[in-house]
């Protein structure tokens, strides 16, 4: 008797992760897509990428939006995943400074999910539906005083700032092939930032820095989270 509850407590939770997983990659890469258009290159554009419909990045990368999120999830209890937007090298190596811009979009469109996820607390709370929780998890940033849609609302707006939160600072890890590595050349004579771009074009490369970043990742996000619950519940005083 005990088991059904639990089965369906854990699907709703898995369909919310997911749910909320592929609207922020969607998100990311949209903003990806609309910024290199607006910076001149339309590759984005003519592939179906400046859109927040899921489908059209789905249909681009279907392993890492629809495979690897569920495997992830169903092994481990959180998903991981990717996506990708297009544009032009060529392009990008003429107008470097673009490039950046274009690259720190994706982050951007995932710092405004996470802004979005605290207003919804916030407000939750100043009307005395939220409360704050005696312990924080990833998908727990608020306990509910009512049950029903409160609670629903509450899971989702939570995974919507966590998750948000994780893929804004990761992507700006300065390590191939994370949007942060963009940054690196800016501290670079030309000579050296055409070696660099040159070598984190290699796919080789690019496994060793995510391998490296997914490593270094938990001792830079801890804090940060830390960080940003005391700050959505200021007084409250949760430690690490």
């Amino acid at each position: 008797m005990g088991i059904l509850p639990r089965m369906n407590n854990d699907v709703a939770l898995g369909l919310a992760w997911y749910v909320v997983f592929v609207l922020s990659l969607s998100f990311h890469e949209a903003a990806h897509a609309f910024a290199v258009m607006k910076l001149g290159d339309k590759t984005a554009y003519y592939g179906g990428q400046v859109s927040l419909h899921p489908f059209a990045h789905m249909r681009r990368e279907p392993i890492g939006m629809i495979v690897l999120p569920i495997i992830s999830y169903i092994l481990n209890g959180w998903m991981i995943g990717w996506a990708s937007a297009p544009y032009d090298t060529a392009w990008a190596q003429r107008h470097p400074k673009r490039e950046i811009m274009m690259a720190m979009a994706g982050p951007a469109g995932n710092l405004i999910l996470a802004i979005a996820g605290v207003v919804i607390i916030r407000a939750g709370y100043a009307m005395g539906y939220f409360s704050p929780p005696d312990s924080i998890t990833f998908s727990h940033i608020a306990d509910v005083e009512t049950a029903g849609w409160a609670n629903s609302i509450a899971v989702m707006t939570s995974i919507l700032f966590t998750l948000n939160l994780v893929l804004f600072i990761f992507n700006l890890l300065p390590i191939p092939p994370l949007d942060g590595s963009c940054l690196v050349p800016l501290v670079l004579d030309s000579e050296n930032a055409y070696k660099y771009k040159a070598l984190t074009s290699q796919p080789s490369v690019a496994i060793i820095g995510l391998i490296i970043a997914w490593q270094c990742f938990g001792y830079i996000f801890a804090p940060v989270h830390l960080f940003a619950i005391n700050l959505l519940y200021a007084g409250h005083h949760y430690g690490g």
